[in-house]
């Protein structure tokens, strides 16, 4: 197999909670971070007989926006569709999504690298409700806590255009980055409101003449159950590998849905891999087809259009990248530019001390670091008579220089300058030696 090469193929699968005051599907508070369990629940979300749903205008306004941020094709006619598969945490029995007419459709996102991501479809649906694994009277049980069943649910799903975990991780920041500077949520991958399943195989070629992933595998295995950043490329690298190992020993790893388990590093088999026709889709009945009209959002700056001004400023790629991946901070960073020009204070110098000081912790406002900065820069320039005592000094000191400059050396006179500068440790105001100095020739 000394010609055989190994080519990652990932698709991903992003769940983000929106920000909405109230769920998906009924006027029950979508906060559940925290809460008391089982008390943002209503016959709604519990799917008890003769409740009847109604959809989140903000939720699906805050959609349509994320699409746009992609360039995605908007639905002007999209409809919901209900998932049907029994699990503890599905209270209806079924999941109200979106099955073939989502949303969003035929986006893309641009890494930073140039490399073009494939936006297959951004929909809308709701949330499941949350296990918790506990004991009781040393038992071990699952509770079931409803508090998060029925929050709006957003779901992004990639093209396999992902070739490497380190990609993954990059573009997962930006979707996360990118929901933040929409304000429609905050995306916290630690408090679950951002979820990531990535659909990962390996393709294989055994010839120097095609590219490597020309071809995509007729398998593949959905990841589950990654919940931090600090272990996406971890996990996504451990699959990768476990693959490659199967394929080397001419098998093929099955199709399944794996989970990850963050104290051992390792991923493990959860259940085969579902197809859509197992979840009989069909049309929600109690929620009308939506017609979107009159589609007008302006969206703000997003990070790369951000990155790319702050180019245009000279600044460094590290300095780009803390700034922007705070958005209160560039925000804060920007007002400082402005304020900052009035002192001819240079955008990188205002860089360079949030960044490698972070004194704009010390500030809330931004005016309070640019008088900071002034502070620092200013220097106390040596009074006139000492400028007129060092340049007598250096006079006396240097007549040859002098006789040269008379005689017509130009170039003598930056020799004087530092000399005279040298004399007062740096303190003099340049144009004033300068000027003081051609009295002194004139009179001599």
């Amino acid at each position: 197999m000394s010609n055989t090469k190994f080519s990652p193929v990932i698709g991903l699968e992003v769940h983000i909670e929106l920000s909405t005051k109230s769920k998906m599907f009924c006027a029950c508070p979508a906060s559940h971070f925290g809460v008391k369990p089982n008390t943002h629940v209503c016959p709604v979300c519990m799917g008890l007989p003769g409740a009847l749903p109604f959809a989140n205008r903000e939720a699906i306004d805050s959609t349509v926006k994320f699409g746009l941020a992609f360039g995605c094709t908007i639905a002007l006619v999209s409809k919901f569709d209900r998932k049907n598969y029994f699990y503890p945490d599905l209270p209806k029995g079924y999941q109200i999504s979106q099955y073939d007419l989502p949303f969003c459709t035929n986006g893309e996102w641009l890494m930073t690298n140039g490399q073009r991501i494939n936006i297959t479809r951004i929909h809308l649906e709701e949330d499941t409700g949350k296990l918790v694994h506990t004991t009781l009277n040393n038992k071990k049980v699952s509770l079931v806590d409803y508090n998060r069943s029925g929050v709006p649910l957003m779901e992004l799903v990639t093209e396999p255009d992902f070739d490497s975990a380190e990609q993954v991780d990059e573009f997962l920041k930006d979707i996360q980055l990118t929901a933040r500077y929409l304000g429609i949520s905050n995306a916290d991958m630690e408090k679950g409101s951002m979820r990531l399943e990535a659909n990962i195989s390996v393709a294989v070629t055994h010839s120097t003449t095609l590219r490597a992933g020309s071809l995509l595998p007729d398998y593949k295995v959905e990841l589950k159950n990654i919940n931090s950043f600090k272990f996406v490329q971890k996990a996504i690298q451990f699959e990768i590998d476990r693959q490659i190992q199967i394929l080397e020993s001419v098998e093929v790893p099955d199709q399944e849905t794996r989970g990850y388990n963050e104290n051992t590093g390792k991923t493990f088999t959860q259940r085969s891999k579902e197809e859509a026709h197992d979840y009989r889709y069909f049309p929600e009945p109690d929620i009308p087809p939506i017609r979107l009209e009159n589609i007008h959002f302006e969206l703000p700056e997003l990070p790369n259009q951000k990155r790319e001004r702050y180019k245009s400023f000279g600044l460094t790629s590290h300095y780009i990248e803390v700034l922007v991946s705070d958005i209160k901070r560039a925000e804060y960073f920007e007002q400082a530019v402005d304020l900052a020009k009035e002192h001819q204070i240079t955008v990188k110098d205002l860089a360079g001390i949030m960044v490698n000081q972070n004194l704009d912790k010390d500030y809330p406002e931004p005016a309070g670091l640019v008088r900071k900065l002034i502070e620092l820069t200013k220097k106390e320039f040596a009074s006139d008579s000492q400028v007129q005592t060092a340049i007598q000094e250096t006079i006396s000191e240097h007549t040859r220089a002098v006789q040269d400059y008379k005689a017509g050396n130009n170039n003598v006179i930056g020799f004087l300058i530092g000399q005279v500068q040298k004399k007062l440790e740096g303190r003099g105001e340049p144009k004033l030696i300068q000027s003081l100095l051609m009295k002194n020739f004139q009179k001599g």
